[in-house]
């Protein structure tokens, strides 16, 4: 396991603007507030959500759509540097209103509401290639 100690700087409470979409949004805050790394927890709900699962045998994430309207149970994530962008890692438990949870990755929905709370860490993160996993994934 690698790690490392942090600080935290700064602490946000959003709401999301209505028809935007969810991770930008968050892409966006962190843009405009000069956070380089952090972690947020978020919760609400959202239309047209692409989640994606991870295919470990593969190394390819698949994608699903659902085109319609979900509560947003819990979103939970983090904010660091991929590509020379900031990015918001997000994932998220979503439901239908008979219940049902859908859970990935979530790549972008249109939010409907939403709500978010940001800690920054005073601290930079970026993500590099992972060989075993294939994935971006924190450099420490």
């Amino acid at each position: 396991m690698d790690y490392r100690s942090v600080e935290t700087s700064e602490e946000y409470v959003c709401r999301l603007d209505h028809g935007a979409d969810w991770r930008a949004e968050i892409e966006s805050l962190a843009d405009d507030e000069g956070i380089d790394a952090g972690f947020f927890y978020g919760l609400g709900a959202v239309e047209d959500a692409e989640v994606w699962f991870y295919d470990q045998d593969r190394l390819e994430y698949d994608s699903m759509v659902f085109s319609e309207p979900l509560e947003v149970a819990a979103c939970v994530g983090n904010v660091s540097w991929l590509d020379g962008d900031r990015f918001a890692h997000t994932h998220a438990v979503l439901s239908r209103p008979d219940g049902e949870a859908i859970a990935g990755h979530l790549n972008s929905a249109t939010v409907w509401a939403g709500e978010l709370y940001v800690k920054a860490f005073d601290a930079e993160l970026e993500r590099v290639h992972d060989e075993p996993t294939d994935l971006d994934l924190w450099e420490l």
